[in-house]
């Protein structure tokens, strides 16, 4: 009987720490409502069969508890009962995955009106690229990275003359436009997360992984490295400051092109 009420009690607490945990996510500033409702989605499949499978524990602690004069049944096998637990496992795992894949798919498929932009990371600071006055980012090649072109833009590219560079510094960002975000690192694995826009994504050295969002509130938010980077991975941190468009251009108008800068040194 304590067995069966210490099982009916995790079961209800479980639940009511859920549903009045202080450990819940921040608020959204990002188009990625979808996300959540996918992660709220696995919470409710996966809590109620955890409550009924616990509660079934519990029924059956004490319906099949030990009694003089009974002895347990041995049933080394039972087809029936194998098929329900193989078709209910399969229908629950299918509920789970299905919200996530149209997610993905959403968010893989970037607008055609996306302003691309680019985030480096390295160990342990982040840096960022931004178009110029052309719209597009110009080339890059690993090679050329050094002291004198931490992105490694190609000189030549016309392309890249006026893109502009940020280092460790802040992202601006101009509120209710979609943005491409191409993802590089330089060094070894990263990973790009702000918890208010809800997207993230790995940064691999040697390839070029990207994302979408478009910020829908206006607020300063802290940029995180979601992956352990080395010794210096908890402070790698930055902030993303989302704006009015007036004020994103004053501030862009601050800002040195690649070859201001490579003029400079």
């Amino acid at each position: 009987m304590t067995a069966a009420l210490i099982l009916v009690l995790i079961a209800v607490g479980s639940v009511v720490f859920h549903l009045l945990s202080p450990w819940w996510w921040t608020p959204i500033a990002s188009n990625w409502n979808y996300i959540d409702d996918t992660i709220t989605i696995t919470f409710w499949i996966t809590g109620v069969v955890f409550v009924a499978v616990v509660l079934f524990m519990a029924y059956c602690v004490f319906r099949f508890r030990a009694r003089e004069g009974r002895r347990a049944a041995y049933e080394p096998e039972n087809k029936r009962l194998e098929i329900w637990l193989t078709v209910a496992t399969a229908v629950g795992v299918a509920a789970m995955l299905a919200p996530g894949l149209f997610v993905w798919s959403r968010f893989i498929s970037v607008p055609a009106d996306a302003t691309e932009i680019e985030i480096v990371g390295q160990q342990w600071r982040w840096s960022y690229r931004l178009p110029g006055a052309d719209g597009r980012l110009g080339a890059v090649e690993a090679r050329l990275i050094g002291p004198d072109n931490p992105l490694g833009l190609v000189p030549g590219n016309p392309a890249g003359q006026d893109d502009v560079i940020i280092e460790a510094d802040d992202l601006h960002l101009p509120i209710g436009r979609p943005v491409k975000v191409l993802l590089r690192s330089i060094d070894v694995l990263h990973d790009f997360y702000v918890p208010e826009f809800r997207a993230k994504m790995d940064m691999i050295p040697g390839s070029v992984t990207y994302f979408w969002f478009t910020p829908t509130r206006i607020g300063t938010y802290d940029v995180l490295c979601a992956e352990l980077c080395g010794s210096g991975h908890p402070v790698m941190r930055g902030r993303v400051v989302v704006q009015t468009d007036e004020e994103y251009q004053v501030w862009l108008k601050t800002q040195r092109s690649f070859a201001q800068l490579a003029e400079s040194r």
